[in-house]
């Protein structure tokens, strides 16, 4: 099925390797699209079925999420893949057309979604219009420059919003361990920027001598 899409040219010269490796991206892009309308859509027939059987609406479309997540071989927490395509289908039409268009990659289409979810509908509309109904205007953005023209957007709409949504974020800076191989462990840390890059300073810094520190004490 899928036999095309990995063969590659042995006689094609660097150029046309080169063009065959942005047209597979273009290709992953619009098949990320597919799969947002094609989760839209799982998760919108599951509830209105569920209706139909006299399902509590609190109770419905429960596990879609899981669903979708097993199907992409995946396990993103808190339903990730499909908030990400409800937002798109719903609520932001020209991300969604530049992710079919292969002028964004998934997780390009995810910042701008992330950026935009403490706005309301309208003003999320607002932002997804200005930021990519003019697909040519993406040309040459990378993730950081995605993320920061969707903040400085969604700042301009709402600005409280905003705040109010950093606010709750420090709120929620969290520290976790993990076992790693070899008998190590990974430390995981989501901290506000200036508590993270003091964490990161003091890790970084060279010890300091037991001698230094047993003369210090004296």
């Amino acid at each position: 099925m899928f036999e095309d899409f990995a063969a590659v040219d042995p006689t094609a010269d660097e150029s046309a390797l080169v063009e065959r490796i942005a047209a597979l991206e273009r290709l992953k892009s619009a098949a990320a699209a597919g799969q947002a309308r094609a989760a839209a859509a799982l998760d919108a027939l599951r509830r209105s079925n569920e209706a139909d059987a006299g399902v509590p609406a609190a109770e419905r479309g429960r596990g879609v999420a899981s669903e979708i997540a097993l199907a992409r071989r995946d396990s993103p927490p808190g339903g990730r893949h499909l908030g990400l395509a409800k937002a798109l289908v719903h609520e932001m039409p020209h991300t969604l057309a530049a992710l079919e268009a292969g002028q964004l990659s998934e997780w390009r289409a995810t910042l701008i979604v992330r950026e935009s979810a403490c706005l309301d509908v309208e003003d999320r509309r607002a932002l997804d219009a200005e930021l990519c109904a003019d697909m040519s205007a993406l040309d040459g953005m990378g993730d950081a420059r995605i993320a920061a023209a969707a903040k400085d957007i969604a700042y301009r709409l709402n600005a409280q919003a905003v705040v109010d949504r950093a606010a709750k974020a420090a709120s929620e800076r969290t520290v976790t361990i993990r076992p790693a191989p070899d008998t190590m462990t990974w430390v995981t840390a989501l901290l506000p920027v200036a508590q993270g890059v003091s964490v990161y300073a003091a890790l970084k810094r060279p010890p300091t001598p037991p001698s230094m520190t047993a003369r210090e004490g004296r």
